[in-house]
Order: structure tokens, then C-alpha cells, then sequence
């Protein structure tokens, strides 16, 4: 008996939402909503342009899997010698930031809510210990069923606050003298901005090792238009939920002279705030709720994701040395130094959040071309099924988006080593 369409998609659903719990955190939460705080409505076309000229990169990911049975990773190896030691390369350069980012964010609002006079890295050593308890406890199956309650009750509550903030209106003072937005505080923000948004396209790699998973746990190989379906879903899904974050910050916090802290738990603070000078005091738990788990299912998707790339990528340097099994010691020891640095990270940066944000996501915007290039290098070689190459539509689109980015980044760079 043959499944329906909408019963296979189903059985497909799950990689894309655990990478819409990746994406929609600090890119989301924090950088977009700054950017509506900070300038109003004025960057939205950064948003739109960072998910239109993402779009390609980060879709090859479940495209590659779905076709080849395989992760992105094992697509780098086939690309060339040089393929996996740069990923490697960029992902030592950006993890343990990009992991103390998003978890430092997460232990302030857990200051915040649960209001124990905990440290910052207190309350970050336990949020990552809960994350491993629950890998190590539930492993792919609890993290794909706990990202889909937490991606439904984060996009209900976030669509709530965008309604009851658009009939608020906006919160201009008169006086207020909107800021330049080609200055250097400007551009460098752009930049940050598009560094995590809709994510850094390190994600795309993560996909495909989900979607290998998704595989195991069904039971059946998921066809490409339902690996494609799941991936929209949650692709799509960020893209607009990162709009609503901007009109959040643009009708609450733009024009009113306040501006967000530097310290995790002050910022998470403000940004319950936000949300609760709309919905009104009554709605302070179910924001609070709903932000925490955004954050959380960020923390928690990328404390998985680090160890698990590298656990793969460490079997396919060493084949002769680490050969078949599930090798499941790698996963555990990767985890401890990815955690354990980024607790290090944490510590250095403990009173300047919004610095270490910047910082992991201009190192995301600096990576994105070279990444996206060997994405394209992956789904357009000779080992793939012809009915699962790209379009000539797709790789034009694609090679747009990689010449944007690209230069993109080569400006931001002569702009801010030799111009200034």
C-alpha cells in the first residue's frame, strides 16, 4: 500500500524544523530585533536580500542528502581534497563562539525568569548540561519531537505580539532624529545582521546530517520533494517570523532613545519587556515562555550539531584508524570540548553579550561565500542522480547569491581594514 503525498512529507518532517530551532534564535530574537530598535523599518531589506541570496546554500544541504543517502560532509570529500579540511578550518574559527553566543543569550533570560542570583556562566554550565542530559537521554528522537512544540509555540506567541504591536502603533517621541545607517556603526551592524540571518550556512551541513538521521528513525529514505517540502517549511517559516522580530523592536523600542544592554541579563530583561509593553503585563509568563524556549531550542539544536559534524567528519579524515560502528565515544568527546570552550568564551566575554553576538555573526558573514561554494560544488558533481541537480534557474539564482556574498564580504573588508 503506497503512502499518500502528505503522509510521506510527514514522515519527511523534522530536519527542516530542527533548523528552523537553529536559525531562530540570536539572528532572530536578538539581531532582529535590534535592527528594528536600532533603525526602525529601515533594514528589512537586509533581511529579505540575507534570506533571498542564502536561499541556494542552504537548500543544497537536504537536496544533497536526499539524493545520495549521505551528509553534505561526505559531498566535501567527494568535492576535492581541500573541501573538508576548510570546512574544518572555518568551523574551529566559529564554534565555540557561535556556541557561547547563543547560550550566554539563553542563561540570561533563564536570570531573567527564574530569578536566582546566579553568574552568567553558572547559568550557562547548567543550560548545557540539560542540553547533554537530554542528548544523552532521548539522542535524535526527543530533540526532533521537542524542537516541533517549541517551533509551534514560539511562532503563535511571536504572532501574537506582531498583532497587538502593529494596533499599539509605533512609540516615536517627537524630538527623536532617526540614526545614519551608512555610518560605521551602521554597516558594521548590516553585516552582523546578515552574518546569522536567516543562519550561518554552517547549518547546511547540520541539515543533512538531521536529514540521515530522519532517515534511520523512519525506517525509509525521504523523496526530494518531501526533503525539499520540510526544508521550506522552516526556511520560509524563519524568513517571516525574522520580519516580525524587526516590527517588534521598530514599533516598540525604535525612537524612544532606549537601547539594548550589553549584559545578557539586563538585554533579556528589555526584550521581555517588549514583548509585554504590547500583549500587557497579564502575558509576562507566556512571553517569557515562549522567549526562553526560542533560545533554548537554539542552544540546544547547536549542542547537538557541533559534536555530530565533527564526530563525522573525524571518521571520514581517519577511516583506517576509525573504521564502521557508531563511534558514539567521538560524539561525547567533541561534546565536552565544544562545550567546555564555549564555556571559556563565555567567561571572557561575560559582560558584553552584544560584542560577542557581533562577533560570531561577522565571522558567519565573512565564511558564507566560501561555504556556499563548496555547497554548489557538492550537488553539481558527477555523483549526482541527474533528476536531483539543480535547475538552470536554481544554479543561475545560485551563482548570484554566491557573487552578492562574496562580494559583500570583500567590501566590508577594504571598508574596514583600509578605508578607515
Amino acid at each position: 500500500m503506497t503512502s499518500s503525498p502528505w503522509q510521506s512529507r510527514l514522515k519527511a518532517l523534522g530536519p527542516g524544523l530542527l533548523w528552523a530551532g537553529a536559525a531562530i534564535g540570536v539572528s532572530h530574537l536578538v539581531q532582529s530585533t535590534r535592527a528594528g530598535a536600532s533603525y526602525g523599518f529601515a533594514l528589512v531589506w537586509v533581511v529579505i536580500i540575507a534570506n533571498l541570496f542564502k536561499y541556494t546554500a542552504f537548500e543544497f544541504g537536504p537536496r544533497y542528502a536526499a539524493a545520495m543517502g549521505e551528509s553534505l560532509l561526505d559531498g566535501y570529500q567527494r568535492v576535492g581534497k581541500w573541501a573538508l579540511p576548510t570546512f574544518l578550518i572555518l568551523t574551529f574559527g566559529t564554534m565555540w563562539t557561535l556556541q557561547a553566543a547563543v547560550t550566554i543569550v539563553t542563561a540570561g533570560l533563564a536570570n531573567k525568569i527564574f530569578g536566582l542570583n546566579l553568574s552568567p556562566v553558572v547559568w550557562s554550565a547548567i543550560i548545557l548540561a540539560i542540553c547533554a542530559g537530554i542528548l544523552t537521554i532521548g539522542k535524535y528522537p526527543l530533540l526532533d519531537k521537542l524542537i516541533k512544540i517549541i517551533i509551534v509555540v514560539l511562532s503563535i506567541s511571536t504572532i501574537f505580539a506582531v498583532i497587538a504591536a502593529v494596533s499599539h502603533g509605533s512609540s516615536i517621541s517627537a524630538d527623536f532624529i532617526p540614526p545614519e545607517v551608512w555610518s560605521v556603526a551602521g554597516i558594521s551592524f548590516i553585516v552582523a545582521l546578515i552574518g546569522w540571518m536567516p543562519s550561518a550556512i554552517d547549518i547546511s551541513v547540520w541539515h543533512s546530517l538531521w536529514t540521515i538521521e530522519r532517515r534511520k528513525e523512519t525506517g525509509s529514505a525521504p523523496a526530494l520533494k518531501d526533503a525539499l517540502f520540510d526544508f521550506r517549511l522552516g526556511y520560509f517559516g524563519t524568513g517571516a517570523l525574522a520580519l516580525g522580530f524587526v516590527t517588534l523592536g521598530a514599533l516598540i523600542m525604535y525612537g524612544t532613545g532606549e537601547t539594548f544592554a550589553g549584559s545578557g541579563g539586563v538585554f533579556a530583561g528589555q526584550l521581555i519587556s517588549l514583548y509585554t509593553s504590547t500583549l500587557g503585563e497579564w502575558s509576562y509568563l507566556l512571553v517569557a515562555v515562549a522567549a526562553f524556549t526560542a533560545m533554548f531550542s537554539t542552544t540546544l539544536t547547536v549542542t547537538d550539531a557541533f559534536p555530530r559534524v565533527l564526530t563525522r567528519s573525524t571518521e571520514l579524515v581517519f577511516p583506517d584508524k576509525i573504521a564502521g560502528g557508531d563511534n558514539k565515544h567521538l560524539y561525547w568527546i567533541w561534546m565536552v570540548i565544544v562545550l567546555g570552550g564555549s564555556l571559556v568564551i563565555i567567561g571572557l566575554f561575560i559582560s558584553g553579550m552584544t560584542a560577542l553576538v557581533d562577533l560570531a555573526t561577522t565571522l558567519a558573514f565573512l565564511t558564507a561565500p566560501i561555504l556556499a561554494y563548496i555547497n554548489y560544488r557538492a550537488v553539481t558533481g558527477p555523483w549526482m542522480p541527474d533528476a536531483a541537480r539543480p535547475g538552470s534557474k536554481l544554479l543561475l539564482f545560485n551563482w548570484v547569491s554566491m557573487i552578492f556574498l562574496a562580494g559583500f564580504a570583500l567590501f566590508f573588508l577594504v571598508w574596514r581594514f583600509i578605508l578607515n
